[in-house]
């Protein structure tokens, strides 16, 4: 009997951020997500072009050559993003993270660039289903760092592939196999980085409405304190027939529900592409049931009108001051790796202000200049990287220093600047190749050796 998806899709803003750079699609075919970096100039024009470019996959007319043609869209998105930065030299240093599966049959193409992840759970067992493209996933397949050590390791967000416009930047592919009763998850490191895996597991377990597991995976992001843009996409395989239908109208989320990029993304053909332009899908915010007002005893004198209402904003004005406080108290332990005239420093506080307050200061400017350090991180210094403490935050700047020192070496010689520097090394415990996803097709980079069989590295 035929398979199909019940899918839903949500994204949030996080708790730190002022805009979503995330974006996110999920269709009766094609799931897709992908996170955008760039700062505010361009994170979300990045993940926007990426979902512009793949949506029109989103039919049953693709059949065998599903991988093919994720491996296109995916390079067509790449150039898009090119044009893009080409043409508007603010945009320069974009990228996008992409994953997505693509449905044929009893079968699905997977396409992966960068840390955002796909997870299947299956039988009860939780299966990782991409590998991050970060320098902690590197020190893992090194030997140097264990994935335990890797969940909370500081530089744990920092990526070495994406899509950036260059003509390096190949997705890994492959091809898997889907099941009656599978629970996909693909999500951004919003999600993957701030709620741990066996967590994620229960909630797809336990949760057979994909909205519902959608929604409450944003949820612990936000209540683990996620500062970053958080997305995710739940997607039930099922037989047709058994149960409700499927939902066929495609869920738009993120940077590409609420903005078409300048010039960058082309008129609307298929029925696919007409529903990503003009669906809003629900991002989990709704009214309220509780705005309910309360009829006063008795008709109310003026007198008692303003009594009150001085008294209510006596109240408020002290609830304000203790709150502003306490909010204040906890920016002051808050730290951040972000970029102040030409050179790299660590912030105290966040990367926000309220009103005229500012809620950061420089607490130690450094010596590494920002132009000295490769795209990629240059890009995530840019959007700030949020750190737990004052010694990480020292920490990631040894390692920007390390990749600048790098990167100034490799243009001395000649070469092109781009990949992380990587200390020697150790006596080795021989790689394994990664079971779950393996290049199938010419051109593919093929993705990293891992030591960890599950794949739950952050």
């Amino acid at each position: 009997m035929p398979l199909a998806f019940r899918f839903a899709a949500r994204s949030h803003v996080g708790l730190v951020r002022t805009s979503n750079q995330d974006s996110g699609y999920a269709g009766p075919h094609l799931l897709v997500v992908a996170d955008g970096m760039g700062g505010h100039a361009g994170g979300d024009i990045a993940s926007s072009l990426a979902i512009g470019a793949m949506v029109h996959l989103d039919d049953d007319t693709v059949g065998s050559r599903a991988l093919e043609g994720l491996e296109d869209a995916i390079a067509d998105a790449n150039l898009r993003i090119r044009q893009a930065a080409e043409a508007d030299p603010a945009l320069e240093g974009m990228g996008t993270t992409v994953t997505a599966l693509l449905r044929t049959d009893r079968r699905l193409a997977l396409a992966h660039i960068g840390d955002s992840r796909a997870y299947l759970l299956r039988g009860g067992t939780m299966q990782h289903l991409t590998t991050d493209h970060t320098f902690v996933q590197s020190l893992v397949d090194e030997g140097r760092i264990t994935p335990d050590e890797a969940e909370s390791h500081p530089q744990r967000h920092m990526v070495t592939r994406v899509l950036t416009g260059q003509p390096s930047d190949e997705p890994d592919l492959a091809w898997r196999e889907i099941q009656h009763g599978d629970r996909y998850l693909l999500c951004s490191d919003g999600i993957s980085g701030f709620v741990a895996q066996d967590t994620i597991a229960e909630v797809l377990a336990d949760v057979d409405s994909p909205g519902l597991a959608a929604d409450r995976l944003i949820d612990l992001a936000l209540r683990s304190g996620g500062p970053d843009n958080a997305t995710a996409i739940v997607a039930h395989a099922v037989r047709l027939g058994d149960g409700p239908d499927p939902n066929v109208a495609p869920q738009v989320v993120g940077a590409a529900a609420v903005r078409r990029p300048r010039g960058a993304v082309p008129e609307p053909r298929t029925p696919a592409e007409k529903a990503a332009a003009l669906t809003r899908s629900a991002t989990g915010q709704g009214a309220g049931d509780d705005d309910l007002q309360l009829a006063e005893e008795g008709p109310p004198s003026l007198l008692g009108k303003v009594g009150r209402w001085v008294g209510a904003l006596a109240v408020l004005a002290v609830l304000l001051a203790g709150l502003g406080y306490a909010g204040w108290q906890w920016t002051q332990r808050q730290f951040y790796v972000g970029v102040d005239g030409a050179n790299v420093a660590i912030y105290r506080g966040i990367h926000q202000t309220l009103g005229p307050v500012v809620l950061n200061s420089v607490l130690e400017p450094t010596d590494v200049p920002i132009a000295d350090l490769p795209d990629f991180y240059r890009s995530k210094v840019d959007s700030t990287v949020t750190t737990r403490s004052l010694g990480d935050a020292r920490s990631v700047v040894a390692d920007l220093r390390t990749q600048a020192d790098a990167c100034k070496a490799a243009k001395a010689a000649g070469r092109t600047c781009g990949t992380p520097a990587t200390a020697p090394t150790p006596t080795p415990t021989a790689p394994t190749t990664n079971p779950t996803l393996t290049p199938t097709t010419p051109g593919a980079t093929p993705p990293a050796a891992t030591t960890n069989p599950t794949g739950g590295t952050a």
